[in-house]
């Protein structure tokens, strides 16, 4: 999947800001804008990742052998790995975390109860493909970040190293019960639908966050149809994982 090319922030650091300058809550410039838009962004991945957390320790308690159980807890584990690095960087930059990560809990809130695994497998699926959409979507906006702020993103995005478990065990799932193929393709579709909807819903209801995202004076980004183009590579990513894993898009 090709991706725009990071482009040069001025100074390729983030802007920095004097106690008496305007806080976070009311950006006035375009490098407060940018600042906030950052803080955003991690702040939404951090939530993701412990999110992530909390359910994969539910599917995990759904996991039919101790074999299975133990996969999914070290994918639990690399989760967390990757929460820890993004908040401490918000510590980095001087801010208190929580406030930025908890800013996204009603949109994972809602993901999650639209998205509810009935068993274990469904769970494996939802871990998999959403991981992937949601790596799809932070890498597409990490060709806009400053340096910095696009290693860490993507250091994060590095997977939890056990896609191949996941495909393993989906795989002989349908082997042994081919039925659950159309099941299981039809749960990706819905994990689609919704996954798409949430993203959207972010780029628009969060200015400064779309505002990294669409650019400023000073900092090239998409314009409407490339963020339509966006949205399309993401969907044709999707596909290709629900290939591997043996489900019709």
């Amino acid at each position: 999947m090709s991706q725009p090319q990071p482009q040069r922030v001025q100074g390729d650091t983030l802007p920095t800001m004097a106690a008496d300058e305007t806080t976070h809550d009311q950006p006035s410039t375009d490098e407060d804008v940018y600042r906030t838009g950052i803080l955003e962004l991690i702040g939404l991945c951090a939530y993701g990742e412990i999110s992530a957390c909390e359910r994969l320790a539910e599917d995990a308690a759904m996991a039919p052998d101790l074999s299975t159980k133990a996969e999914i807890l070290a994918m639990l584990a690399a989760e967390h790995d990757h929460f820890v690095k993004l908040r401490d960087r918000l510590v980095e930059m001087g801010e208190d975390p929580y406030p930025f990560m908890e800013n996204f809990a009603g949109i994972f809130d809602r993901f999650h109860r639209q998205t509810r695994p009935s068993d274990w497998l469904e769970g494996l699926v939802k871990a998999y493909v959403g991981d992937g959409l949601a790596a799809d979507f932070y890498r597409e906006i990490a060709a806009y970040l400053d340096p910095e702020t696009r290693e860490l993103v993507l250091e994060t995005l590095s997977g939890t190293g056990h896609s191949e478990f996941v495909i393993g065990a989906v795989r002989s799932a349908i082997e042994s019960d081919p039925r659950s193929g159309g099941r299981l393709a039809l749960w990706g579709r819905r994990l689609m639908g919704e996954a798409l909807s949430q993203a959207q819903m972010v780029v628009a209801e969060r200015d400064a966050l779309s505002t990294v995202l669409v650019g400023g004076i000073d900092r090239p980004g998409m314009d409407l149809a490339g963020i339509g183009r966006m949205f399309t590579r993401i969907t044709e990513a999707h596909a290709e994982r629900m290939d591997k894993l043996g489900l019709a898009p």
